[in-house]
């Protein structure tokens, strides 16, 4: 399971160390690949067998899942690690998601996102406001 959060910083390389505890769920492959929000989403090899299926079974013919599929598989690398266990980011990977140096790490329980650190907060601070709105209108009876 993939919890928490990490802060690590990209070499001259554009390699990020993963961090330990995760690095045996990603064994002996993985993938990485744009996520939804400008950032980056590594997949354990289960995990990235179910989302292709699903997008695999999504009408081509529907504007939003053919960009789904567009955005996921073009963007779509596997993972290798060294012994160190980092993994080399692409740099069109890195451009797409903004990382240039310091990497937020954070697992989400099947899969782990890779954040540029102001764009996490950035989305947690409109995460909250829009919970707390839904909380309001949930109170509200709406």
């Amino acid at each position: 399971m993939f919890w928490g959060e990490y802060s690590h910083q990209l070499d001259e390389k554009g390699r990020l160390i993963i961090p330990a505890r995760y690095r045996p769920l990603l064994l002996p492959h993985a993938v990485l690949t744009r996520g939804l929000d400008h950032n980056l989403v590594i997949y354990p090899h289960d995990a990235w067998r179910a989302v292709s299926e699903h997008l695999n079974q999504m009408p081509i013919t529907h504007p939003t899942a053919r960009a789904l599929r567009r955005l996921l598989f073009s963007g779509a690398v596997e993972l290798t690690m060294d012994r160190q266990g980092r993994m080399l980011i692409p740099g069109y990977l890195r451009d797409y998601a903004s990382l240039h140096h310091e990497v937020l790490i954070a697992g989400m329980e099947t899969f782990i996102e890779l954040w540029e650190p102001d764009h996490w907060r950035a989305t947690l601070n409109d995460m909250s406001q829009s919970l707390a709105e839904a909380d309001q209108l949930l109170k509200l009876g709406i």
